[in-house]
């Protein structure tokens, strides 16, 4: 029985690493550094291509709700983030590098694991599950798009700058919290309204990059180009990524007009993203506009901002809850080529895929994911959702199972659904024992 794994991004190395911990060997078949997308820049598994950032670890979010399910469940990709953790308040932030560097010393220590470094071109396992992410490779989209019958969909993701930190004029920021709430982990470089009112000026009438069939109407909303975003108006980037609310700049006593808040990208406090800044401004008009901001008038860019476009299948068509295809279950798809959205929603379809392939092959209950967890809600959304409207989606309480009556208090309903689903999840595993 040949088990193959395509793509050692977040969801591959999941997945491959659910295979081999319940016995079975499995092939991961990565094409870097052979090939890399227009994305990807290191060598390693599991690269970040855009934000460090996991997001929120509380349990009564749903992002930090679903990294404690897959902390239950025995998710080796969030171990390793935990493991390589940079200061970021209440999120889980990581240095990227160190982070998939642990992911790939991870994969690497399995002996039923094999790492194929190949491009390739289709399935050969008995049973293949394709990570290949939103930018599949072409020499694979051709078969991929068979399985898929030409079922696709796509969107434009975009990824923020990265300055260097000793770039960084920190006599013009300050570090308090919001609402002195928190440690103090973001450099905030405030503004002014005349030089916020200078800065949209610039921004919105800037030099964006060419990317080929770029709409606006087509950007995933959790990652709209900053750009795009204060075309809508003034105020809604100063509601959006600037917002000054809870902060107070010491210099001044007062909350400044705009804020940008940078968070640390690596644990040796040399690097800093701009947190929401995705843009696909050129790198010209990129190093132009952001130097606008007093803290960053010299700062210097070690990273700039790009735009890509993700494809994704019709997965309501094509999918069910455990991301196998209806009319092949010998075929998976897992990551955002199935038509989740973010890191740790891919990182949770790689856990389902894998284990439901492991068991399957033992020949014993693939696991039942209810709709009351964030991960049965995400497979039960890629595989019934109207396809007509297909698009992909983050982690939410909106796709959970109600509790059955009205809650009106809503941070006790996000309490009780969070202790309603972690219970169903330590349910799950031990059925999997």
């Amino acid at each position: 029985m040949r088990i193959d794994v395509i793509g050692a991004g977040l969801a591959g190395c999941e997945c491959a690493m659910q295979i081999a911990d319940r016995g079975f060997e499995v092939n991961l078949i990565e094409m870097k550094p052979l090939k890399k997308s227009p994305a990807h820049h290191s060598d390693g598994f599991a690269e970040l291509v855009c934000s460090n950032s996991l997001k929120s670890n509380d349990v009564n979010t749903a992002g930090g709700l679903l990294k404690e399910e897959l902390r239950l469940l025995g998710s080796h990709v969030i171990e390793c983030a935990d493991k390589t953790s940079v200061p970021a308040g209440g999120a889980l932030a990581v240095d990227r590098d160190l982070f998939s560097k642990a992911v790939t010393d991870k994969v690497m220590s399995y002996k039923n694991i094999r790492v194929i470094h190949k491009i390739a071109e289709r399935e050969e396992g008995d049973i293949t599950v394709f990570a290949t992410g939103p930018l599949t490779d072409e020499a694979l989209m051709g078969r991929v798009a068979e399985l898929a019958r030409n079922e696709f969909l796509h969107f434009f993701d975009a990824a923020a700058p990265i300055v260097a930190f000793d770039s960084i004029d920190l006599s013009k920021t300050f570090t308090s919290s919001r609402y002195g709430k928190g440690s103090d982990d973001y450099i905030n470089c405030p503004m002014n309204k005349e030089e916020f009112e200078a800065f949209w000026q610039a921004l919105v009438s800037a030099e964006t990059a060419h990317v080929k069939d770029f709409e606006e109407n087509m950007v995933f909303e959790g990652c709209m180009p900053v750009e795009v975003m204060a075309k809508r108006g003034k105020d809604t980037i100063r509601f959006g990524p600037l917002k000054p609310v809870g902060l107070t700049d010491p210099a001044t006593g007062k909350r400044p007009w705009a804020v940008l808040q940078l968070r640390k990208e690596n644990n040796f406090n040399t690097m800093y993203n701009l947190v929401g800044f995705q843009t696909h401004l050129t790198f010209p008009e990129q190093r132009r506009v952001f130097r606008m901001i007093p803290a960053l008038a010299e700062a210097e860019f070690v990273r700039y901002g790009v735009m890509h476009k993700n494809t994704y299948i019709n997965s309501p068509d094509l999918l069910d809850k455990n991301f196998a295809l209806k009319h092949n279950q010998n075929i998976y798809f897992a990551g955002q080529i199935s038509g989740v959205e973010g890191y740790v929603e891919s990182i949770a379809s790689g856990l389902t895929a894998g284990i439901s392939v492991a068991m399957r092959l033992s020949g014993r209950p693939v696991p039942d994911f209810s709709s009351a967890t964030i991960i049965g809600a995400l497979g039960r959304y890629v595989s019934s959702a109207e396809s007509k409207y297909f698009q992909p989606m983050n982690a939410n309480f909106g796709i959970l199972e109600g509790l059955g009556y009205d809650e009106r208090d809503k941070q006790k309903k996000k309490s009780l659904l969070a202790a309603r689903s972690l219970d169903e999840i330590r349910r799950v595993y031990q059925s999997l024992k």
